[in-house]
C-alpha cells in the first residue's frame, strides 16, 4: 500500500470559506458568534471536490491512501479568540470526517487543533487536547496538525518544548497518535507563506527539539516535520556540530527516535539528499498534492508535487522503498491499521446485508 502521509482538503466546497469569512467578520465587528449549523455542504459537493481533485490524482499517480487534514494555511489561528478557533476546528474536522466516510478506502483523517496565540495559548492547548480526543475516539482520526506559530508569521509563541504544550502531548501519548508540525498562514509581509514561513517553521521546530529534553519526558511522543524538514537535511552537519559543542547526545539518539520527515520536496536532488542524510525508517512518503505548488515542472513534464514520480527514479533498496512508501506510515500512525481493518469489516458486513 502506498500511503501519502500529507494531504489537505484544499479543494473544499466554497461554502466552507464563506462560513469562515462570516465567522471572522461577525467576531471582529461585534464579538458575535456564527453557529456551525449555518454551514451547509451536501455530500454531492464533497464528492465533486474530491473526485475532480485529490482522488483523480491518486488514480493517476498510483497511490492508495491519503492521510487527510483541513487546509493548513486556512487554520489561521490568530483570528478571534479560543471559541473562534474551537468552532472553526470542529467545523473543519467534521468536514474531513465526511470525506473519509464517503471515500473510506482512500482517505483517513488528521485533525486541526483549536490553538490560539498570546494569553489564550494555555486554554487553547486544553481545548486542543479535548478536540484531539473527540476526533480520534469519535471520528476515527489518526493524528493532528500542530502549529508551532499560532501568531501566524510572527513567531511569538514559546517553543514547542515548553510545558504549556504538555497537556496536548500527554493526550497524544495516551491516544498513541503523532502530530505533524505544520504552520498555517503568514500575516507577516516579510515571511511569504509557503516558501518562507512553512520551511522556516519546520527548521525552527527541529532546533527547538534538539535543544530540549522533551523526549525524556515523553519517550513515545511522535512528531512529523513536513516539507523534508525545511533546511534540516541540508545543514545536518551544523546541527550535529552544535549539539556536540553543547555536550548533548548525538541526533540519532536524542531526536531521531521520535521525529520523522516527509517527502514533500519538489525536486530530485533535494529528495536524494533527504534520503541520504535521514535514515529511511524516519522518512514518510508524502506529496501535499493540490497544495503549495500546483504547476507542471518544465524539466520533467510532471507536476512539481508528483513526488511518487520523483521517488520512483531514485535508487533505494526494496526494503527502504517499502518502508518509505507505506511501512513507516503504518508504524508512525499506529492507529491506521486498526482503522483500515475496521472499515473493511464494516464494508463487508454492509455488502453481506445487501444480499
Amino acid at each position: 500500500m502506498i500511503i501519502d502521509s500529507h494531504g489537505h482538503f484544499t479543494t473544499a466546497p466554497p461554502a466552507l470559506g464563506k462560513w469562515r469569512e462570516k465567522q471572522i467578520r461577525a467576531f471582529e465587528e461585534s464579538g458575535a458568534r456564527v453557529s456551525p449549523d449555518q454551514l451547509h455542504i451536501t455530500d454531492d459537493e464533497i464528492r465533486g471536490a474530491i473526485e475532480n481533485g485529490q482522488l483523480k490524482l491518486q488514480l493517476e499517480r498510483g497511490t492508495d491512501l491519503t492521510v487527510f487534514s483541513p487546509g493548513a494555511g486556512k487554520m489561521a489561528h490568530h483570528y478571534g479568540d479560543e471559541r473562534t478557533s474551537l468552532d472553526w476546528s470542529r467545523v473543519s474536522n467534521d468536514l474531513i470526517s465526511r470525506v473519509c466516510g464517503l471515500f473510506p478506502e482512500r482517505f483517513v483523517g488528521v485533525c486541526q487543533l483549536p490553538q490560539s496565540p498570546g494569553d489564550a495559548l494555555a486554554a487553547s492547548i486544553q481545548n486542543s487536547a479535548a478536540e484531539l480526543e473527540r476526533c480520534v475516539e469519535e471520528l476515527g482520526f489518526i493524528g493532528c496538525l500542530l502549529n508551532p506559530d499560532p501568531s501566524d508569521g510572527y513567531y511569538q509563541a514559546p517553543p514547542l518544548t515548553d510545558r504549556v504544550y504538555y497537556p496536548l502531548y500527554e493526550k497524544m501519548v495516551e491516544l498513541d497518535v503523532p502530530a505533524m508540525v505544520h504552520v498555517a498562514m503568514s500575516r507577516n509581509p516579510a515571511m511569504q507563506g509557503t516558501c518562507a514561513h512553512y520551511l522556516a517553521g519546520d527548521t525552527a521546530a527541529f532546533m527547538q527539539l534538539c535543544e530540549s529534553d522533551l523526549f525524556k519526558d515523553f519517550p513515545t511522543l511522535k512528531l512529523i516535520l513536513p516539507h523534508g524538514g525545511g533546511a534540516v537535511p541540508y545543514h545536518w552537519g551544523r546541527y550535529r556540530g552544535m549539539m556536540q559543542d553543547r555536550g548533548r547526545p548525538p541526533l540519532e539518539e536524542s531526536v531521531l527516535g521520535n521525529v520523522y520527515f516527509d517527502t514533500c520536496v519538489y525536486h530530485k536532488r533535494g529528495l536524494e539528499l533527504l534520503l541520504d542524510i535521514i535514515p529511511a525508517r524516519n522518512v514518510l512518503f508524502a506529496s501535499e498534492m493540490i497544495g503549495a505548488v500546483r504547476s507542471v515542472d518544465p524539466e520533467t513534464g510532471r507536476r512539481f508535487d508528483d513526488t511518487k514520480y520523483t521517488l520512483d527514479a531514485i535508487d533505494m533498496t526494496d526494503a527502504d522503498r517499502q518502508a518509505v512508501y507505506g511501512g513507516n506510515a503504518l508504524r508512525v500512525f499506529s492507529r491506521l491499521d486498526g482503522v483500515l481493518k475496521a472499515r473493511a469489516t464494516a464494508a463487508a458486513h454492509a455488502k453481506e446485508h445487501q444480499k
